[in-house]
């Protein structure tokens, strides 16, 4: 059974068939210094710049621990054109051994400006910054000092992102937040109501709150007695590539068994309207697709996702071909490409899939040893290039640092 995919493409459900498929891999980064991008590569987030030319990650000279209130990290740009040397550019005082600093090629500038979070040493107020690298410097910052949000995920076509509390973050999810940053929600409500997602406008700087976590706790009223207890958070404010919808999910007590975690999905429209509760949870990191479909996980296995008709309209490949379809995933550029990162033992492995035809090839294994729990976890993280060819990751190196590799998928 084939089902039509982004730009014309075609999904297999369920065909394992082999193909003559080849994945190559390289390390691009090396040590003393450890070097993160930082996010996994889903809704357009790709290290690349527009040409090509330069890829975004940031040095670290620790693993070992969360950073402290304010430790700064070094953003380098990696040359293309020189075997990926490292370029120091800037620093940021927020960021983290999962998602790093955010950071976003703005898609109105790809070729030159990119977005990454950054905090006040003084007030520890979280801000985000708009860097040119033909300017060789900021040329904006968006400063919110009553509610000190940062980037959660720019818009694929570009005008707007949204943020949340990073301070808040620390507190209920340290992993996804910045320790030591300013939370204004630290005294008051568990749900307050001038918290939650905010948005962005780039170009005039004009930022609102979008919806608050009173507004979603009142959708979920079967875990109030739990929310008297826990805060909510969110995580993963996901805008598709039309730019008229926003996948996130209302979480809470993650340090409770997963079955008694409150994590909900939802879906609204980029102004806050048309807040909706899924009916359906797909679980792993999951992608946009086109349109308001989405790929995730459901029922063990990799699937397409309906927003609006809230049902599973689809699958691709089969249980064969994506061993644990809740990994990281990404969805290549033209779409017509699709990876699934997931951890096995040890290692991390990827699955690169073709969706005009279901063939898929399986990468080696990638040391993360050490690293595969906790907040400081090394995990799959796939970005795609734009050239729709090559995936950057990160692994733990054979000198024990962590650090940047490009796997190129071509056909044998």
């Amino acid at each position: 059974m084939l089902r039509r995919s982004l730009l014309g493409g075609l999904a297999a459900a369920g065909s394992t068939r082999a193909a003559s498929l080849r994945v190559s891999t390289r390390q691009v980064t090396f040590g003393p210094r450890h070097h993160l991008f930082g996010y996994i590569g889903h809704v357009g987030n790709i290290p690349w710049n527009g040409n090509g030319r330069y890829a975004l990650a940031f040095e670290t000279a620790f693993q070992e621990r969360m950073p402290h209130p304010g430790e700064p990290a070094t953003i380098v740009l990696l040359d293309v054109r020189d075997q990926y040397k490292p370029r120091a550019v800037d620093q940021t005082r927020a960021w983290n051994l999962q998602q790093g600093t955010m950071f976003y090629w703005d898609p109105l500038a790809p070729d030159t400006r990119f977005f990454f979070n950054d905090r006040d040493p003084s007030t520890h107020e979280v801000f985000i910054v708009l860097y040119d690298i033909a300017a060789g410097r900021r040329v904006r910052e968006f400063r919110h000092p009553a509610t000190p949000f940062g980037n959660s995920g720019v818009a694929q076509k570009g005008g707007w992102f949204l943020g949340i509390n990073y301070g808040r973050l620390a507190r209920l999810r340290p992993v996804t937040g910045y320790p030591g940053a300013k939370d204004w929600t630290l005294h008051g409500e568990l749900q307050p109501d001038n918290d939650g997602i905010f948005r962005v406008d780039t170009a005039t700087g004009a930022a609102r709150l979008l919806v608050s976590f009173r507004q979603i706790a009142s959708l979920i009223p079967e875990s109030a007695a739990k929310l008297r207890a826990h805060g909510l958070f969110i995580n993963h404010t996901l805008s598709n590539r039309d730019g008229d919808r926003v996948y996130f999910y209302a979480r809470a007590d993650f340090a409770a068994p997963g079955d008694e975690r409150v994590n909900v999905p939802f879906v609204m429209k980029p102004d806050g309207t048309g807040l909706t509760r899924q009916k359906v949870f797909i679980g792993g990191h999951p992608e946009w697709e086109s349109g308001h479909r989405m790929i995730g996980l459901a029922g063990g296995r990799q699937v397409l996702y309906d927003t609006d008709s809230q049902q599973v309209v689809g699958t691709m490949g089969s249980p064969e071909t994506f061993p644990d379809p809740g990994g990281d995933v990404a969805l290549s550029p033209d779409g017509r490409w699709f990876v699934n990162g997931y951890r096995q033992g040890d290692h991390n492995r990827y699955v690169f899939y073709r969706r005009s035809d279901g063939a898929s090839v399986r990468s080696e294994g990638f040391n993360v040893k050490g690293w595969t729990s906790g907040d400081l976890r090394c995990d799959p993280a796939p970005c795609w290039n734009r050239n729709n060819r090559e995936v950057m990751f990160p692994a733990i190196a054979g000198d024990g640092t962590r650090q940047l590799f490009v796997a190129a998928i071509a056909s044998a």
